[in-house]
């Protein structure tokens, strides 16, 4: 059987255990030991033990768990309510009102937790009830709260780019740094939008008008500083290169500590929750870490991507429509499988050939991290559409339609991207990484 026979076969396989409702990690891995015994027979498995120790013993993926207890400790104790209440003040005098607040307080949010989900959820949990209560359009309040949310994948920290730079042996802090202005502009460009939704039809959301006192500046400004100096000590570390960015998720998970103790409700059984959902979450991203390795080992045994590269070079695709192919791709694939699935299948085996068409990998892991923020929005397996319509009670259908238009301006970005790509790289190459 020839090269493509047999990842025709593994792909098949792949793709029925995914469709037959297969966990990702388990469908990878079996497809991975499939094309590992079709390439190279029994002898193959001899480095299998080798490559599970090495996927794991990395002082790089510590920061996972880490930024994931961060996180799961801030949204415990409640500050996702002050984000959201102290930024409605400060936005309410835009068109749209509080929708600018769903969308801020998404910006706000995702660069403390790194999870598109996390984000929505924390976000929209306090966001529906005053939304519903002051009448706003229900399918637009959804959109922004679901489209909002993917934010937290592209504003660093992200665990989607330290799963690509792992998996590509890219820097992280540059990544984390390249994510940075792309993610303002993308929340930006979502805010544009609802404001002229809303200045073009006021009935889909009520003006907010208030007059701010002293007091209520000072209020807004204790309700926000626990968050931006979480930010600010993460972000300044990075960029000056006082700290890898695992070391920055450790002291960030000690600042969340103190957060807790001085603007939060402190337990103990908030500590016990926090602890407890931060080891399944991790378990599950770090199985798919492992899944990714032992693919990754496949596809480099059989050759799969040196063969795959020499492939499209040869097809005389310029680099435009090579990322024009790359965007299809990825768009499809968000109908059908989760963000951390796509990059753990698709990555090994493109990588190579993004090297062959000179792209840069910094730059490429930020769009594919947009590309990948868009399949949390396509149906039938877009996460946030479901967080959302649970939180809200609302029929999908709704949550879907509110959420549609932000896909263009999702395509906007890329779009923007490929032709000014010093957005994202701009801020790394003046860094200094430790």
């Amino acid at each position: 059987m020839t090269w493509i026979g047999d990842i025709g076969l593994a792909s098949g396989v792949l793709i029925a255990l995914l469709l037959g409702g297969m966990w990702i990690p388990f469908a990878v891995s079996v497809s991975a030991t499939l094309y590992l015994f079709l390439s190279g027979g029994v002898g193959s498995f001899r480095a299998l033990g080798l490559v599970s120790w090495g996927s794991m013993n990395s002082f790089t993926l510590t920061a996972i768990p880490l930024y994931i207890l961060m996180a799961e400790l801030l949204l415990e104790c409640g500050l996702s309510h002050r984000i959201y209440r102290g930024l409605s003040r400060l936005v309410q005098g835009l068109p749209g009102g509080l929708l600018q607040t769903n969308i801020a307080g998404c910006a706000v949010f995702a660069a403390i937790s790194g999870s598109s989900a996390a984000t929505a959820a924390a976000i929209g949990t306090v966001a529906l009830p005053r939304l519903k209560e002051r009448g706003y359009d229900v399918r637009l309040a959804t959109g922004t709260l679901a489209a909002g949310g993917t934010l937290g994948i592209l504003i660093p920290p992200s665990i989607a780019m330290i799963i690509y730079g792992t998996l590509t042996e890219t820097s992280i802090a540059k990544l984390f740094m390249a994510g940075f202005v792309p993610g303002i502009v993308l929340a930006v460009l979502f805010m544009i939008y609802v404001a002229g939704r809303a200045s073009l039809n006021h009935a889909l959301a009520p003006r907010e008008r208030q007059v701010m006192t002293v007091a209520e500046w000072l209020r807004t400004a204790a309700d926000l500083l626990p968050s931006f100096v979480l930010i600010g000590f993460i972000m300044a570390s990075l960029y000056l290169g006082f700290a890898t960015p695992t070391e920055a998720a450790a002291v960030g998970v000690c600042i969340a500590g103190v957060i807790c103790v001085l603007w939060g409700d402190v337990s103990i059984v908030l500590f016990r929750r926090a602890f407890q959902k931060t080891v399944r979450i991790s378990g599950a991203i770090l199985f798919m870490v492992f899944a990714a390795y032992l693919f990754s080992y496949a596809v480099g045994v059989a050759g799969f991507a040196d063969r795959l590269s020499k492939f499209f070079v040869g097809l005389g695709l310029d680099k435009l429509m090579f990322l024009l192919v790359v965007v299809i791709l990825y768009t499809i694939l968000g109908c059908l499988i989760d963000s951390i699935g796509m990059m753990v299948v698709t990555v090994p085996w493109l990588h190579p050939i993004l090297l062959q068409y000179g792209i840069d990998s910094i730059w490429f892991g930020v769009v594919l991290v947009m590309l990948v923020e868009l399949g949390q929005v396509t149906p039938p397996v877009g996460m946030n559409l479901f967080v959302i319509q649970r939180i809200s009670e609302e029929r999908l259908e709704d949550v879907l339609a509110g959420s549609v238009p932000f896909f263009f301006i999702f395509f906007l970005m890329v779009g923007i991207m490929v032709a000014l790509p010093d957005l994202a790289l701009w801020l790394p190459s003046r860094m200094a990484v430790r």
